[in-house]
């Protein structure tokens, strides 16, 4: 709940942990710790209710007594945390042997006196500290700004101007309003027909509502229904005054004094209910945030089956579910977004810009990512400026560094996602800003960095991992953020987060002093507030004693694309969490020889920057959870990382050795990403150790008998696995590893969502594949001895399942793909079966990868349905491999012929690549590659 309250949320916990015994502390420090203990909650209880109120509606006064408790927050939470690392550290040691063992103690013993008394001092000036700002709390009345702000008039609402945009001024609408609108149509010769809907949805300033009152306005003006209204909605409508406004827009001489009638939501439902009961209406409801919103409004429009139509806009994704028929808006093409974008600037009739400024207007729509509001705010501030500042607005991180209306238009129409956010997303959200511009964000990265900031708590029985999916498919949800995933196949492995978005947020994040970002456009350090971010992008480390001094209080450092980071002021860090090295370079062989030091440090990345060696004191980390060190080049694991007892995700490459007994020791581990498994082979007779493991990724370069045996009784242990990926990364021939049937005896969790062997062979289809003991499984790659049809069923009842990989070493021929509810969800496939597909059958494939015998092919040209391409309506990509063994060439150009004309024809025009190949055995094959 960092945004809002700042460490408020985890502090009040802390605070009760160290009033233990264990902890010995002087009674007037306690005194002090238990009176912290009944004032914070109030504190926090009222910055709560500042979060709900949007920045700009705030008194100045307000917002600085909110950032003193947070910056207070935050400075009480390390002092907490300081005491618990030297306390615990000195639990955690070993006896050495006796007289070093007795110098240790004796050493401890002085550390924890030393400890308790600072703490007693910290916390004395912590508390006058509390005592002040609570009575600035007091005396601006901070408790009273919600109810005023909820009390307040409506400002203007800045969509308005959408719905009065001259017919003349939209550009890019006409494709998608005829579409809705045949959408809409389709049906309407009969008169008694069901009742419509369409529900828009994009991220803010897509063009949702621009594009409904398009829509409307087309259809109202054919005269087909007897009644019309246009009604938006405000993020936390009055129901009573919105059910009021539709009356009116229905029939404004019958409801003329409607706003002065006091009627309830139930009256007010059933007026509209018998107005509309037996007529035709068109009515569009813009922007609904929550399904309980829609769930009441549709009790008040009925169904007859008159034709009525009802079309709604929102931001999230499942209140369009909730709506009905869902119709994704999609960003303007390039070629329209230019367009709008000169026409905003030089006017319809205008001339476009000189060869110049081609290059940079390109540049600059590409940032504004086809999403009209932000073109619209770009080109406006471009109007005003001459033609060589517009090198200057591009080099900007988007258009935050002016203050404009369109600006300040175009943040508050984002800011309304931002502010239906609960405190914890916003939290999230906001920790986007560290990332750099169109930097990609790895999903399991991004998760582990949030729980270390401790923004994830455990709730309803979710972990912190899974929680922390919650957070991010919330977002998504929303709109907030892109995600991208892997092939087709729906599995998300990262995101992105648009210009404009990005843009919004860093703006809120600078208001609320959350995160600092030293980049092309800022290189200076504010004095005015403390440091308890820091994100570095592209930039050139350089010794700077004042920057080092203000290290003390950065609980985050991140640097990304950074060169000489040889003086990254790692002896100044005294309370920092994350440490993330991103594709940074280093030039001397000693930049990490402090790391040992840094006690607090939860996560510690270093992803594509390449370092000599780990010294061995991280393994001083006690509290380190999240090792990633991928392509670092590292050659071996120190063996104190064995010493990690709180790591729960170790990320390391193919280059990296782990030492006899370091895996084994992990048993916190719940996310294991090792390469090249084969160079630690005790490493895989210690995974069984691991019982809380939930992700694994384990490849192998060689895989003899004993590393097989030992990865199944390792695996025969492992029950909590959510993920698993165990690859075979052969580089000969094409060969196989095969498990054999002990495998069998791994019974996974129920929550099963991914299993991939690759190059990797098991007898059968295992029993537990199965939809009533893996109905979470969405992900599928897998090799057989032999399957049948009877298998191929069993797996396509699996109600998530959206990627298939499937081999047999015996393939079938002409499988019978039916509907019969199989298949359901699937969007790519890949298999060396041979598929004839009839209706409903694999409905939602995007991507289809199969084999085609030309003999067998010959066998049955007859049939007039070919392979039954057609009965795939959403199929984009086709990739065929034309087995060609003992065919003539004219056999296979008449079954290359057959093969095309059927794609051809498809009516999306799938793009189709053509493998040929003659096999001369088992394993030798000849390909030959037509596209």
């Amino acid at each position: 709940m960092e945004v809002a309250t700042g460490a408020m949320g985890s502090l009040l916990c802390k605070l009760g942990e160290l009033l233990k015994e264990e902890y010995n502390l002087q009674r007037s420090v306690k005194k002090d710790i238990k009176f912290l203990s009944r004032e914070l909650p109030m504190m926090h209880a009222a910055l709560c209710m500042v979060g709900e109120v949007p920045l700009d509606q705030l008194d100045d006064q307000v917002k600085i007594w909110a950032r003193e408790v947070r910056e207070l927050s935050y400075d009480m939470e390390d002092i907490a945390d300081t005491f618990k690392v030297h306390i615990e550290q000195g639990f955690e040691q070993t006896d050495l042997g006796c007289s070093e063992g007795f110098i240790r103690k004796m050493v401890n013993l002085f550390k924890k006196g030393r400890s308790r008394h600072q703490i007693a001092n910290e916390i004395k000036d912590i508390k006058d500290r509390v005592k002040e700002v609570a009575e600035r709390r007091d005396r601006y009345k901070v408790e009273s700004i919600f109810a005023s702000y909820t009390q307040a008039t409506a400002t203007i609402d800045p969509r308005l101007t959408a719905l009065f945009k001259k017919v003349t001024e939209l550009i890019g609408i006409n494709g998608a309003r005829d579409m809705l609108i045949r959408r809409l149509s389709k049906g309407a010769g009969a008169f008694e027909e069901k009742l419509k809907i369409v529900s828009i949805v994009g991220v803010g300033g897509l063009g949702k509502t621009t594009l409904a009152k398009a829509v409307y306005d087309m259809l109202v003006l054919g005269e087909q229904f007897d009644c019309c209204a246009f009604a938006p909605l405000v993020r936390n409508p009055d129901m009573k005054r919105f059910f009021k406004d539709i009356l009116l827009e229905l029939d404004k001489h019958k409801y003329m004094h409607i706003t002065a009638v006091t009627l309830d939501e139930r009256q007010l439902i059933n007026e509209l209910l018998e107005f509309l009961d037996k007529k035709r209406y068109l009515i569009v409801i813009d922007d609904i945030w929550e399904t309980p919103t829609w769930d009441l409004i549709k009790n008040a429009l009925p169904d007859s089956n008159c034709g009525s139509r009802i079309i709604t806009t929102t931001r999230i994704s499942k209140v369009a579910e909730k709506v009905g028929d869902i119709y994704n808006i999609q960003p303007l093409s390039d070629d329209n977004a230019e367009k709008l974008f000169y026409n905003r600037i030089f006017g319809f009739d205008g001339k476009y810009p000189s060869n110049q400024l081609t290059e940079v207007s390109k540049k600059i729509l590409k940032k504004c990512g086809g999403i009209p509001l932000s073109i619209i705010t770009i080109a406006s501030l471009l109007a005003s400026k001459p033609n060589n500042e517009w090198s200057k607005v591009y080099d900007s991180i988007g258009f935050g560094q002016e203050d404009s209306k369109d600006v300040r238009n175009t943040r508050k129409i984002l800011s309304f996602s931002y502010y239906d956010l609960p405190i914890q997303l916003r939290t999230c959200l906001l920790h986007l800003t560290i990332f750099p511009e169109d930097y990609w964000i790895e999903k399991y990265q991004l998760i582990w960095r949030w729980i270390a900031e401790g923004f994830v708590h455990e709730e309803k029985g979710l972990v912190l991992f899974e929680q922390g999916e919650r957070f991010l498919d919330e977002l998504i949800n929303r709109s907030l953020i892109q995600p991208t995933d892997h092939c087709c196949s729906g599995i998300i492995e990262g995101y992105r987060v648009h210009d404009m978005v990005l843009d919004l947020i860093r703006s809120l994040s600078s208001e609320e002093n959350f995160c600092t970002v030293l980049d092309k456009e800022q290189d200076m350090l504010s004095q005015s507030n403390n440091v308890r971010r820091l994100a570095i992008h592209k930039r050139i480390l350089e010794h700077n004693p004042e920057m080092n001094v203000r290290m003390a209080q950065v609980r985050s450092f991140n640097a990304y694309m950074c060169g000489h980071m040889d003086c990254m002021p790692l002896w100044s860090f005294k309370v920092v969490r994350v440490l993330v090295l991103d594709l940074c370079n280093f030039t001397g062989s000693t930049h990490l020889e402090p790391i040992g030091k840094l006690l607090h440090l939860k996560y510690l990345g270093l992803v594509n920057t390449t370092i000599a060696e780990l010294p061995k004191e991280v393994g001083n980390l006690m509290l380190l959870q999240t090792l990633d060190i991928w392509l670092t080049g590292i050659e071996e694991l120190p063996s104190t990382i064995g010493k990690l007892k709180r790591l729960i995700c170790l990320r390391a490459d193919s280059n990296t050795r782990v030492p006899a007994g370091v895996i084994g020791s992990l048993t916190s581990l719940q996310q294991l990403r090792l390469h090249s498994a084969d160079k630690s082979p005790s490493a895989v007779v210690e995974l069984g150790k691991l019982v809380e493991l939930r992700v694994l990724e384990i490849h192998f370069c060689k895989m003899d008998q004993n590393s097989r045996r030992s990865l199944v009784e390792s695996m025969c242990n492992l029950r909590n696995i959510q993920v698993l990926e165990v690859h075979y990364d052969h580089s000969g021939p094409a060969e196989w590893a095969y498990l054999g049937s002990s495998w069998e005896g791994w019974v996974p969790h129920p929550r099963l969502r991914q299993f991939l062997l690759r190059a990797i062979s098991l007898p059968r289809l295992p029993l537990w594949i199965n939809s009533s003991h893996v109905a979470h499984l969405s992900y599928l790659q897998l090799g057989v001895g032999f399957i049948d049809v009877q298998n191929l069923q069993t797996i396509g009842r699996l109600p998530a399942l959206r990627y298939l990989y499937i081999s047999s070493r015996i393939p079938l021929s002409y499988v019978v793909a039916g509907g019969d509810g199989l298949f359901q969800n699937l969007r790519h496939c890949t298999t060396n079966l041979e598929f004839m597909f009839q209706q409903g059958a694999m409905p939602m494939l995007v991507h289809l990868e199969f084999r085609v015998n030309v003999l067998g092919h010959l066998g049955r040209r007859e049939d007039p349905a070919g392979l039954g391409l057609g009965h795939l309506p959403f199929l984009e990509v086709v990739i065929l491999y034309l087995q060609c063994s003992n065919a003539s060439i004219v056999e296979v150009a008449e079954v290359e012929a057959v093969l095309r004309s059927e794609v051809h024809v498809h009516p999306n025009h799938p793009t189709l690549n053509l493998e040929k190949y003659h096999c001369q055995g088992q394993q030798v094959c000849t390909y030959y590659t037509y596209r």
